[in-house]
């Protein structure tokens, strides 16, 4: 989230897509009406009516998958009428870089793609450069290989004609919607964008944000107060648990993942230390191999020297060309090639798609520990409906977790404020944190590798296990000390000594040599060189009266509540919208927010570009780093109504990962399942229900699952609201209450009547146990995003029966 929940009350143009804020982020939402009480349009576009709607200037109904030609009509209408923020694309953009010659988009496929590898040879996507490799440049962005003359061109198909067939959206809503936004591109004007899950779930959720990106660099909104792209989190703590590298792709602070060529630290460092020949970027990222080094030292203070790169070597590292998702996993699961299952927090026979074939994976574990607060779908898989108990071979341990409000450690928000938060409660019964049950098996393996030895049996012996108090309970301050990182040894930095033990009181303080140890480089600055905890804080002091509140809690990086700010001032230093004064350049320094990279103005004879962990420095019209290509473009989901794409030959995303196995069924536009569907979260129950579904006041509010659908699709079926129906999909079945509704109506899309519905994943058999509510993940398919592997869960095809 580049910007956090306070600054939306800034904004004069609010695009909710791909959420349902006032319902799944009612604080969010607060600031949302708190900008339309200032005079700020609301705009809600999402297939439902939700609360969210109702509260909006208006709501835009668009078909489930066509995020991108949306948006793509959007980038089309700015450029075409000249809405963008000219000063800002060209200095801060990348649209004056020229893009190879080579460089080619036709019929739906870029340049270099292989069919028989579904994946692209980048090389024409690259640069042109000078003698001195810098990239050549045309200021006047008249060059036909130029990024804005190829975004110009690639967006120009996106007609509002044809985005309307593709997207179901009326041609007059469209043209409402681009008005409205564009209207931002101004200096004294701010639009803001909200997305969450509703963006994520598709094949294309990654290309899906970067439009949103292109967007907000084409009108200027990026690094501005009242503007950015703000991803809402939800269950604490999403934020924080991506921070510390919860997804496969990621070690902590967001560090690419080692690679399995990458065999030394050297190698790995070689990697991830970016190098840039641009005189004016930042490029932060070349620090990366410092914040590696120093995430080695706290895996592994003591005991690990720089000859095996202070314990990079024995780390796991992914298969070159390989994924190591959980669909993945649970494709290796079903093959018998893993054999046991460590689950923590989690209900993967509930949360993920095609839950049929999860079921049946984890039927070939030899044993499954499963680390949570209540029983669920997964901890009890093997008494599922339809299973017979006594073939069961799986032993499976449930180990009782203590919940979140039962402990004391910080949790980061939306706007990556880091706060820290008291237990509230003690755990009932024998129930303990996480955190210290998985120490607890740590400390047993250690001893264990001690006495008997095995496989690799440093790595065990020697990592740090350094988290609990003198009575061998978890402490999770000891924990956030540990990553905010420490300094290993005396050392004299810039002038300034600090020793060893104290607190690295910022990331830019963190060593190359082993001389410091930070386990996410990114939280480092949370503590003080002598060990306060800026977590803590609670200071509701505003100077700069823009609602950042910098003495309350801590945000990372380094306390920016806004980041890429130095954006928001033009090359000179001097706020674009003065009225809304982010930061500004003052006397030979900046005041306001921590200011992004702390270089001076562009403008200025040591200044440099905003965008610093870019090694360009600028804002990325154009994105060569993606899998799937460096402009969005608009592919049919795996499954949809249609056989063909309107916008090219190319049905589905080319790069995305495709599963063929025994259960991973598919049927496109198939008159077996001609109904879209799509599934969201209800109010009362969060997630796939394992917490809530047990709370008998939040069951008794919403008891069981149910399918909305429109009132002509109830006519055209015969089923009557209330009633209990069937949705089958090719993959599975389950039943639901029908909920018909006007909330949801046909969109006109490719010349034909589209129906869509939707249900609510909150549920599973596990409880209430009335032998018919389950998941809706028994629908989705198995497929993954070419760039994060997120599964399809927000568009398939499915079809509906009265029981």
């Amino acid at each position: 989230m580049t910007n956090h929940w306070i600054d939306i009350q800034h904004s004069d143009c609010v695009l909710i897509q791909g959420s349902n804020a006032a319902e799944n982020h009612p604080i969010s939402f607060k600031w949302v009406m708190r900008a339309k009480d200032k005079g700020a349009e609301v705009i809600h576009v999402d297939p439902r009516f939700t609360r969210t709607s109702a509260r909006s200037t208006y709501h835009v109904p668009l078909r489930s998958g066509t995020d991108i030609a949306f948006l793509g009509g959007m980038i089309k209408y700015i450029i075409d009428n000249n809405l963008y923020f000219k000063d800002y694309v060209l200095n801060y953009t990348n649209a004056a870089c020229l893009v190879s010659k080579d460089f080619k988009f036709k019929d739906g496929l870029f340049s270099g793609y292989d069919k028989d590898k579904r994946a692209y040879d980048k090389s024409s996507w690259a640069y042109q450069t000078n003698a001195d490799g810098s990239i050549k440049k045309d200021p006047s962005l008249k060059d036909p290989n130029c990024v804005f003359q190829l975004l110009k061109k690639h967006y120009s198909r996106y007609s509002l004609k044809t985005v309307s067939s593709i997207t179901g959206t009326s041609q007059e809503d469209l043209l409402k919607v681009y008005k409205s936004f564009s209207a931002t591109g101004k200096p004294n004007k701010a639009g803001t964008i909200m997305y969450a899950l509703g963006q994520c779930h598709h094949t294309v959720g990654v290309q899906n944000i970067r439009t949103m990106a292109i967007v907000q660099l084409l009108l200027g909104n990026i690094g501005v107060c009242g503007g950015g792209i703000n991803a809402l989190r939800g269950e604490p703590n999403v934020q924080g648990s991506t921070d510390h590298a919860l997804l496969y792709h990621y070690l902590p602070g967001y560090l690419p993942a080692p690679k399995a060529s990458q065999v030394t630290l050297k190698d790995y460092m070689d990697a991830v230390s970016y190098k840039t020949h641009e005189p004016k970027s930042v490029n932060w990222k070349s620090n990366q191999g410092k914040y590696a080094v120093s995430l080695m030292r706290s895996f592994y203070p003591e005991g690990v020297g720089e000859d095996l790169g202070f314990g990079y070597e024995y780390l796991p590292k992914i298969d070159d060309g390989q994924d190591a998702s959980v669909m993945k996993m649970i494709d290796a699961m079903y093959d018998n090639k893993i054999k046991i299952l460590t689950c923590i927090g989690q209900n993967p026979c509930c949360s993920l798609p095609n839950t049929n074939k999860v079921r049946a994976a984890m039927q070939n574990l030899d044993f499954m520990v499963h680390i949570n607060i209540f029983d669920n779908e997964s901890a009890s898989f093997w008494k599922a409906p339809g299973i017979d108990t006594s073939k069961q071979k799986t032993e499976c341990f449930l180990l009782p977790a203590s919940a979140s409000v039962e402990k004391e450690g910080s949790q980061a928000n939306s706007g990556r404020w880091m706060q820290w938060k008291y237990a509230a409660a003690k755990a009932p019964g024998d129930a303990i944190p996480a955190g210290e049950i998985v120490w607890r098996i740590m400390e047993k393996l250690k001893e264990l590798y001690k006495k008997e030895g095995g496989a690799l049996p440093d790595a065990i012996k020697y990592i740090n296990t350094d988290f609990v108090d003198n009575k061998k309970h978890f402490d999770a301050e000891r924990v956030a000390k540990y990553i905010n990182g420490y300094f290993t040894k005396d050392i004299t930095i810039d002038g300034v000594k600090y020793k060893k033990g104290e607190c690295v009181p910022g990331f830019a303080l963190l060593q190359d040599d082993g001389s410091t140890s930070c386990g996410n480089w990114i939280c480092s600055g949370s503590f003080t060189k002598d060990g306060e905890n800026l977590m803590k804080r609670r200071s509701k002091a505003d100077p700069t009266g823009l609602g950042l509140y910098s003495e309350w809690s801590y945000a990372w990086p380094m306390n920016r509540r806004v980041i890429y700010n130095r954006a928001s001032v033009d090359p000179n230093g001097k706020p674009y919208n003065p009225k809304l004064k982010l930061i500004e350049w003052k006397d030979g320094k900046w005041v306001g927010d921590i200011v992004d990279g702390g270089a001076a103005p562009l403008n200025d004879e040591k200044g440099s570009l905003p965008f610093i962990m870019s090694p360009t420095g600028l804002g990325s019209l154009f994105g060569p780093g993606l899998a799937d290509g460096p402009f969005p473009e608009h592919y049919e989901p795996l499954e949809s109504p249609f056989a063909k794409n309107i916008m090219s030959g190319q049905r589905i995303n080319p790069a995305i990962t495709l599963y063929n196995g025994e259960k991973d069924l598919v049927a496109n536009a198939s008159k077996d399942f001609p109904i879209v569907m799509t599934t969201y979260s209800c109010t009362e129950h969060w997630c796939t229900g394992g917490f809530t579904r047990w709370q008998p006041w939040l069951l008794e509010t919403q008891p069981g699952s149910y399918v909305e659908m429109s009132e002509e699709l109830a006519k055209e079926k015969g089923i009557k609201n209330g009633e209990r129906v069937r949705i089958r999909s090719a993959r599975g079945s389950v039943e639901a209450v029908a909920m018909v509704t006007v909330r949801l109506r046909p969109f006109e899309c490719g010349g034909k009547k589209v129906h869509q519905v939707g249900m609510t994943y909150n549920y599973g058999w596990r409880f209430p146990e009335n032998g018919k509510d389950d998941s809706a993940n028994l629908l989705t398919p198995t497929v993954g995003d070419a760039n994060s592997q997120t599964p399809e869960y927000k568009a398939f095809m499915v079809n509906i029966e009265k029981i």
